[in-house]
């Protein structure tokens, strides 16, 4: 989707990827199929191409660093390991003095007893790199249920979070160019089945006051990291002694899922705003096309209702040309604009 979106600004994408069968290979004008390692085939990409970009945060960061001293990287090095990491995260926030749950570092099965002895149950224990819609998380309901925790996440280094009471899940995917100029999105409202993101709805139903504090959430991480690019931040509505309030849950340094939408219900795509931000362009207008947008994650088998999603007014069709469906795995969107 960011080489469809670079195509009709007159930019070509070169794709690097480990993989042979990758989707983007068949929209793009060059492609390097090699591991992230391999430091001769990184440089070798590096010297064919103008500024260099990632699609997902589990890019090794010795590759973002070995990168970013030959070509243009955007976002940077620096953003992307801070992003890699849920307690480098979850510091950053309360350094900003954004709202976030309790939440304790584990590096072993004694310092997770003692986090569950300190934030109580129920709580859910994350490792700390490489999770992604549910994987590497284990609830603890009961402080009887560390041990099995700790050896379903692998006993890799990982945090304990308390749980949150919450009534929404939105997310901020906001946009902030080379010359620091930010560009929010309105804020998304998002509904998760079995830990995986279903549907986006925009604007999120939330106040013009929390929608206010969540963008501000965004724009003092964006600043803080010198970030140039588009990002999500995911939070929480919760009670607060007064009124709602938003609670940090983490950070996304690329285009976003909950960000879909804006490919048709946004004046500018969160694609092209991409693009734009890592080619040092002015960035385009982010607002909501009509009066509501949302998006529809097509899951696995949900990816063979194509024909009626074709056939629906309204609705539109993206397929990512994935070879297998699996459950679990996203096979396309769809998206509907409500215009009045």
């Amino acid at each position: 989707m960011l080489a469809l979106a670079a195509a009709p600004l007159g930019l070509k994408s070169h794709i690097y990827a480990p993989e042979e069968d990758s989707p983007a290979f068949e929209v793009s004008s060059a492609r390097t199929i090699a591991p992230y390692e391999d430091e001769a085939a990184l440089a070798r990409f590096a010297e064919e191409v103008d500024a260099v970009t990632y699609e997902f945060e589990n890019i090794p960061a010795a590759t973002a660093s070995f990168l970013e001293v030959r070509a243009t990287l955007r976002p940077g090095a620096q953003a992307l390991a801070a992003t890699q990491d849920r307690l480098s995260e979850k510091n950053l926030a309360r350094e900003l003095g954004i709202g976030v749950a309790p939440f304790a570092p584990v590096d072993d099965l004694a310092s997770l007893r003692a986090a569950v002895a300190q934030i109580r149950t129920p709580c859910v224990l994350k490792t700390r790199r490489m999770g992604y819609d549910g994987k590497g998380q284990a609830k603890i309901m009961d402080p009887a249920d560390v041990e099995d925790a700790w050896e379903k996440i692998g006993r890799a280094p990982a945090i304990l979070e308390a749980f949150v009471t919450f009534s929404k899940e939105v997310s901020v995917v906001a946009t902030r160019s080379s010359h620091g100029a930010f560009a929010p999105y309105p804020v998304c409202e998002n509904e998760h089945r079995d830990h995986i993101l279903a549907l986006t709805r925009a604007p999120a139903r939330i106040s013009d006051a929390l929608a206010e504090e969540a963008i501000g959430v965004a724009e003092k991480i964006a600043k803080s990291l010198d970030y140039v690019g588009v990002f999500a931040v995911e939070l929480f509505v919760a009670p607060g002694d007064d009124a709602d309030r938003v609670l940090f849950n983490e950070i996304a340094p690329r285009v976003h899922n909950s960000g879909h939408w804006t490919i048709e219900g946004a004046r500018t795509s969160q694609f092209e705003q991409h693009i734009r931000a890592v080619a040092g362009w002015p960035l385009g207008d982010p607002a909501l096309v009509g009066r509501e947008a949302t998006m529809e994650n097509l899951i696995g088998d949900d990816a063979d209702r194509w024909k009626t999603v074709l056939a629906e007014p309204g609705a539109h069709l993206h397929l990512y040309g994935k070879a297998h469906a699996r459950p679990g795995r996203k096979m396309g969107h769809m998206t509907r604009v409500t215009l009045k």
